[in-house]
């Protein structure tokens, strides 16, 4: 591990990070520090790259990798909040403490927090932004091949939910066809497949110590973020969901009926 470059991410992201929390207080928002979040990786790694001087061919094209995946994550996280105030979760936390304590609290727990986050989950992009390995192997087309699977799983899943919900018509009704006819969180499998594609990318470049980074994102987004906090309420909030729960895998889509629409796709053509 490359701990000069580690330092100098760690710094990036605190300055980073206390910009934000400063916008947030004007503003009296913290739910800004979301629509940022995939862009934390985008500055670590350019930072990594920077604090190395290498920009070997491999980091050039993770780092295009994680620009479009962390751009497309931000403008869908910011189009979805806009106009709403401020998420729930930071109301709570607002009313919890008090305006007297607030403000520093969400500096702590909300914007550093996540910023320590970022970090601990860019291990992989350290490792690959501080290789100078030119030579491509077979991993790197693994790789590449997980991160387009993940990317597509996530990003269509996300626009396939946005059309749904974009009709009046389906106001309380649930999603059940497209992808989320494989699994109930697609789009957190696919952001999932993504990060462990960094991994790959990282063991090709010889750092298998990379790997804490992409276990702690899936241990994040199924126990913490995603998966269980979702299951809890729609459980209680969706009619039919327990059904779609006996039907639908939670996480890891169902095989079958993948190949299955796969092949009458090919035959479609």
């Amino acid at each position: 591990m490359n701990y000069s470059n580690l330092t100098s991410g760690i710094v990036a992201i605190i300055l980073f990070q206390t910009i934000l929390w400063l916008i947030s207080l004007r503003k009296k928002d913290a739910s800004i520090v979301d629509s940022f979040w995939g862009m934390l990786f985008v500055l670590l790694a350019g930072t990594y790259m920077a604090s190395s001087g290498v920009a070997s061919g491999r980091s050039v094209h993770v780092i295009i990798l994680v620009t479009i995946w962390a751009s497309r994550l931000s403008l869908h996280i910011h189009s979805r909040n806009h106009g709403k105030g401020e998420d729930y979760r930071y109301e709570a936390m607002r009313r919890e403490h008090g305006p007297g304590k607030f403000w520093w609290y969400s500096y702590i727990s909300v914007f550093l927090l996540q910023g320590g986050l970022a970090v601990l989950v860019s291990m992989p992009l350290l490792a690959i932004m501080s290789s100078p390995g030119e030579t491509w192997n077979i991993l790197d087309l693994l790789g590449l091949g997980l991160w387009v699977f993940g990317f597509y799983f996530e990003a269509v899943s996300d626009h396939q939910l946005v059309t749904f919900k974009s009709n009046p018509e389906n106001k309380g009704k649930l999603l059940t066809r497209g992808l989320w006819a494989y699994t109930r969180h697609p789009n957190y499998f696919g952001d999932t497949v993504v990060w462990w594609s960094y991994f790959v990318f990282a063991l090709a470049a010889g750092h298998w110590w990379s790997f804490p980074g992409s276990l702690v994102m899936t241990l994040f987004i199924f126990h913490v973020s995603g998966v269980k906090l979702l299951e809890k309420s729609l459980t209680r909030s969706k009619p039919g969901y327990e059904d779609y729960i006996r039907q639908t895998p939670a996480f890891v889509p169902n095989l079958n009926p993948m190949l299955r629409d796969f092949k009458h796709w090919l035959k479609s053509l």
